[in-house]
């Protein structure tokens, strides 16, 4: 602890950036981590309701439901969906691969190119912390300074790039199960598309039969003078 305090003192000029990048880090995660709890939704209690809404009160009862409703799905993919109802079955479904495509999915990637760059630069700002504290220690040691003291600043010096790898490996693995978070999201939104698309249908009222055309009589046929 005393080493750290020591590096901390008097490599401040590197240990400063590495301390504030792990607390903006931290902050960063904690903020995709709320952003990911708000998009949630739980399709096991919000499909009934909606399909309930959708029977009773047709599409526009199941519009405003929607849009009254926390979460991605409801509010921005069956919005969509349902908005271009009226124009038929794949304008549905163009509406919906938009707005996954274009809307949702650049939105749950917010902040992680962020966290991905501070993994990266904490971890190359730790290793030029090491580097530039060893230049200095091999500097002392070439105008005859005590091997003791210096081989202790050579430890301190060891502590810039521990300090970069303790910032970057949780941010890289917290970037990795967010990617894979936002996978399978995606994934649900689209079995979700799927299912809201299969309900509009279902909602439909079927076509009136086509009537059989009328069976021309033998006897009342135009009759072909000679």
């Amino acid at each position: 602890m005393d080493a750290f305090l020591h590096f901390v003192t008097q490599d401040w000029y590197f240990a400063v950036p590495m301390l504030g990048m792990s607390l903006a880090a931290v902050t960063l995660v904690v903020w995709r981590l709320l952003l990911n709890f708000n998009a949630r939704t739980n399709m096991n209690v919000f499909l009934p309701a909606f399909q309930d809404k959708l029977q009773k009160e047709g599409v526009e009862g199941a519009l405003k439901y929607c849009q009254s409703q926390p979460g991605m799905i409801p509010r921005r993919l069956f919005n969509a969906g349902l908005e271009t109802s009226k124009q038929g079955v794949a304008a549905m479904r163009r509406a919906m691969a938009n707005v996954i495509e274009l809307d949702i999915v650049p939105e749950l990637n917010f902040l992680l190119p962020t966290i991905l760059a501070i993994a990266k630069i904490a971890t190359m700002v730790g290793l030029l912390g090491t580097v530039v504290s060893m230049i200095g220690t091999f500097n002392q040691l070439s105008k005859g300074g005590d091997m003791a003291m210096q081989s202790r600043s050579i430890g301190l010096a060891l502590f810039a790039t521990a300090l970069g790898l303790v910032t970057a490996i949780p941010l890289v693995f917290t970037h990795v199960l967010f990617k894979a978070w936002i996978a399978g999201f995606e994934i649900k939104m689209k079995s979700a598309a799927h299912k809201l698309i299969l309900l509009v249908e279902a909602l439909k009222p079927a076509a009136p039969p086509v009537p059989a055309p009328a069976k021309a009589k033998a006897d009342s046929a135009v009759t072909v003078k000679k």
